[in-house]
């Protein structure tokens, strides 16, 4: 597995595999054929569907500059190797083509294939939940400890950095208002929900906070706004919504959310791994799922809990969101999306409160609940995965 600075990228929204990902790809395309006289660039299946949505074309577009591109969509069209491919080609005065390139953006901002290499190598020996937990039974070492490990002596201060950029999305979500961008109507709530925090009780205040840090974040992805990728930008909202909560409510300093990132960050590395944090691969569960785990097990470690129940908690986290959908309206990563991270901040919180529970002893592991959880996405049809075709995103446009 790869560093942690592979997960968690700083960096604009709306989306990782869709933004983040392909304007990456059009940087180096572009610096490997500086002179072409046009470009063109063929988005397919998921990645055109819903490309628009997602501004994948205005992120291209953002990285040629003043250069000639024309971009195509053939949403009906799938490349082997993942459903967000992408073809570059550069173009001579002849309209002939001097240079192509097939490359897939495959979650959290990665590209693979085509040649891509990665200015990191795979750090980590050990890339299961068995083999991890059964070294750190031995060691006697913590989850974050074990990241320490592996990673050079900068990632604390490179954690620090990505606590930072969550914690200043979180607070300019809560002070904004307006209407989203995209057509769609959808207003700003997490300003409002903060203000109203005072008027409720305990139960609901702690379902407010965690409501209104992840609206604030998944809001301000929504508008292109600076997020980090946790582990895409799709579900940015969830861990921050719960760190920010956690340290808010307990006394927790930044050292123990610094520490904490570095968990949930093994956890989304581990999915990365051996599932997939893809909309476009597995459906939501992949990302939103994949989120609600890591912050379990951020909140179970903050809360004191042993490795056994954060593993629990990690499982949890994704269990019972096995088999959700990806259908955002319009291609937008507003409805559902917005209201997903606030929820899964919530089941996040009740993972970490279960396992606490329990002594962390449990039947289903979390190594087996990722095969499910790849298994149960390359099942889930198409039209379920981030194209826009069905489910809430079919209902909205033909109500």
């Amino acid at each position: 597995m790869e560093s942690l600075r592979e997960l968690y990228r700083i960096g604009t929204g709306p989306s990782s595999s869709h933004t983040m990902a392909p304007k990456k790809a059009a940087q180096l395309f572009i610096s490997k054929n500086p002179n072409a006289h046009t470009y063109r660039v063929t988005l397919y299946a998921s990645l055109a569907a819903t490309g628009k949505g997602h501004l994948t074309d205005v992120a291209i577009m953002d990285a040629m500059g003043d250069k000639s591109c024309e971009i195509v969509f053939k949403q009906r069209e799938s490349l082997p190797d993942h459903p967000n491919g992408m073809l570059f080609e550069a173009l001579n005065d002849k309209n002939e083509i001097t240079e192509s390139w097939t490359v897939y953006s495959v979650g959290g901002g990665t590209l693979k294939g085509g040649g891509i290499s990665h200015s990191t190598k795979n750090i980590y020996p050990m890339t299961t939940m068995t083999e991890i937990l059964a070294h750190l039974q031995e060691s006697g070492q913590a989850f974050w400890e074990y990241v320490y490990q592996y990673e050079d002596d900068k990632i604390a201060s490179y954690l620090k950095d990505v606590w930072e950029a969550m914690n200043g999305s979180v607070e300019r979500g809560i002070n904004s208002s307006g209407i989203l961008p995209g057509g769609l109507g959808v207003s700003r709530k997490a300003h409002s929900f903060h203000r109203k925090l005072h008027l409720f009780g305990d139960t609901i205040s702690q379902n407010g906070h965690l409501a209104s840090y992840a609206y604030a974040v998944a809001e301000e992805n929504a508008c292109g706004g600076i997020i980090v990728t946790a582990p895409t930008c799709g579900a940015s909202g969830v861990l921050p919504a719960v760190l920010k909560y956690l340290m808010k409510t307990t006394e927790c300093s930044e050292q123990d959310i610094i520490n904490a990132l570095a968990t949930a960050g093994l956890i989304g590395n581990l999915i990365k791994e051996n599932a997939s944090i893809s909309g476009a691969e597995v459906g939501c569960q992949g990302e939103i799922g994949s989120a609600c785990a890591m912050a379990a097990a951020a909140a179970t470690q903050l809360l004191g809990g042993s490795i056994r129940q954060i593993e629990y908690a990690a499982e949890m986290g994704i269990e019972h969101l096995l088999g959700l959908t990806c259908d955002p309206v319009g291609g937008l990563v507003q409805i559902p999306c917005i209201e997903r991270n606030a929820h899964a901040a919530v089941i996040a919180i009740g993972c970490a409160h279960f396992a606490l529970l329990s002594d962390g002893v449990h039947k289903i592991s979390f190594d087996e609940v990722m095969y499910v959880m790849m298994e149960t996405g390359q099942a889930i049809p198409s039209m379920y995965r981030e194209t826009s075709e069905a489910g809430l995103a079919e209902k909205y446009r033909n109500r």
